[in-house]
């Protein structure tokens, strides 16, 4: 058997900090070398601290556990930082795992399940809880039918859209193109309903974000 995993959980709870601990050290493969009620005394001991992953709470007083392992992981790039969370939120989850996270469980995770993540995150691995790995994909299934709903414009809806963005009204548009301003109306129908919204501000805000 290899050296056990050096551990460190942040979490504000001291139930379930100690609860997490005991859960940890039941295991000769996994060793907690620090436990912290904030992310300010972790970052100040993350210099020192001999560890390879950490178990990240979110929601705590002073700074959050996502901008905690935005400014550590730069200062400790090969630490593993494992979310434990009440949150099952996408905005949550991606801005964490942007932040430079390598895994997401929610915090009723079986204790064994808990022990194998910190186990396959060491190893290269990213654990997420089922419930997570769902919205996940599901988030990842939304953005590919939204890109596919864009790109399914005509070119004549892509170029009403265009001048749209540009302020023009529709009898402009419909005098630069040499068609009806029915026509122009039926266009912006499809357009409308093709990126499912109700109007032209929504449309180009989809389309021309930076508009």
């Amino acid at each position: 058997m290899g050296a056990p995993i050096r551990t460190a959980i942040v979490e504000d709870d001291a139930e379930i900090r100690d609860l997490l601990r005991a859960t940890l050290g039941r295991t000769g493969q996994v060793k907690v070398v620090g436990a912290f009620a904030d992310s300010s005394g972790f970052l100040a001991s993350l210099r020192t601290l001999d560890v390879d992953v950490v178990l990240m709470d979110i929601n705590m007083p002073g700074m959050n556990g996502i901008d905690c392992i935005r400014e550590a992981k730069p200062l400790a790039p090969k630490v593993q930082f494992l979310v434990l969370t009440v949150f099952e939120n996408p905005a949550y989850i991606f801005q964490a795992l942007c932040a430079g996270a390598t895994g997401y469980l929610v915090k009723n995770s079986d204790p064994e399940e808990i022990i194998e993540a910190v186990q396959e995150i060491h190893v290269g691995g990213s654990p997420m809880s089922p419930a997570i790995a769902r919205l996940v994909v599901g988030s990842f299934q939304h953005d590919a039918q939204q890109r596919i709903n864009d790109h399914a414009l005509t070119d004549r809806e892509k170029h009403v859209l265009d001048q749209l963005s540009q302020g023009l009204l529709y009898k402009e548009i419909a005098a630069n193109a040499g068609i009806s301003i029915e026509t122009v109306r039926k266009h912006a129908r499809h357009i409308y309903e093709k990126l499912q919204v109700s109007t032209r501000v929504e449309a180009i805000r989809k389309v021309y974000p930076g508009r």
